[in-house]
């Protein structure tokens, strides 16, 4: 499937040497697909997908059935994934999401606060300080047993009810994420309407405001094709982790003017070009993203994944 030689290596000044990719497929992309995915091909797909070199794999999300049926079942999924020589981070939404993840013996998880109100009132059903609110034993609990927790934060550069949303906005939830004890955050761009003068300048700010840069990720949507011009911005200025999902799947259930996730096809080829190890088999990963896109019925959106596998 891969091309000799292709793509040149020509790395460019000023770049990290090696990037995580969180690989958000597995659970992000196929909450948001129509199409049912049994249990047992999502551990396959997983299974693919470590076997692809990828080290992050969020695995499912312990929400209520009632609000992501395509992920109900979460712990019919997870033990299926064990000896998985993978980190395995899975969302919890709450303590109840928790206790679920933590008697499955989870150590890695996620909680998601957004940088809007609307989004929150659309997401959760409460304002961001009362989400905030909420999320604060999930962490304090998960902290004391030792376990990562991530910090997602959703509409940072964009709202589609509020337009855009100011940097000090944003800043100031991402500070409260920090302080409750999130030891890194993933900085979302949701509707995918960031351009790279403002990933900077949010990432500015966030220094600013003693957020490290190493504690940070990124997750761009490619609704208007920025995705890759947004994360080159973002390594520019250090970042060294990219969320990204196999194939394009998914966008977000709550946010209709979402499309696809980052492609992790083609954020695989753009630093590979670039010079920057990523430690993921290129190949393998476009015959996983086929094979998911076989079962789902319908081609990949990643224009890597049609290239390579000379899909139409």
């Amino acid at each position: 499937m891969t091309v000799r030689g292709l793509p040149m290596t020509v790395p460019a000044p000023g770049l990290p040497t090696r990037i995580r990719i969180h690989e958000v497929g597995a659970r992000d992309g196929l909450q948001n697909e129509q199409v049912a995915v049994g249990t047992e091909v999502k551990a396959e797909f997983v299974h693919r997908l470590a076997e692809a070199g990828l080290t992050t794999i969020e695995a499912t999300s312990f929400v209520h059935p009632k609000w992501v049926p395509q992920l109900a079942d979460a712990e019919q999924l997870f033990p299926l994934l064990s000896g998985l020589p993978v980190e395995l981070p899975v969302l919890v939404p709450n303590e109840r999401g928790l206790d679920r993840a933590l008697a499955l013996g989870a150590t890695r998880v996620a909680v998601f606060a957004s940088a809007t109100e609307s989004f929150a009132k659309a997401n959760l059903n409460r304002t961001v300080d009362e989400s905030l609110a909420m999320f604060h034993p999930v962490v304090e609990r998960a902290k004391a047993d030792g376990v990562h927790v991530r910090g997602y934060l959703s509409m940072c550069f964009g709202d589609p009810w509020e337009g855009a949303v100011p940097v000090p906005q944003v800043v100031r939830v991402c500070r409260a994420l920090i302080d409750m004890g999130c030891d890194e955050l993933s900085l979302g761009d949701t509707i995918g309407v960031a351009t790279p003068g403002h990933v900077k300048a949010l990432l500015t700010a966030l220094g600013e405001q003693g957020v490290p840069t190493s504690s940070l990720g990124v997750h761009f949507h490619d609704t208007y094709g920025q995705a890759l011009a947004n994360t080159l911005a973002a390594l520019e200025h250090g970042v060294t982790t990219v969320d990204a999902s196999a194939g394009g799947l998914g966008g977000c259930p709550f946010a209709k003017s979402a499309t696809g996730n980052l492609a992790t096809e083609d954020l695989v080829w753009m630093l590979r070009g670039l010079g920057i190890d990523t430690g993921v088999d290129l190949g393998r990963l476009t015959a996983t993203s086929v094979w998911m896109a076989d079962r789902l019925g319908r081609p990949s959106p990643s224009r890597t994944v049609r290239a390579l596998s000379h899909q139409e």
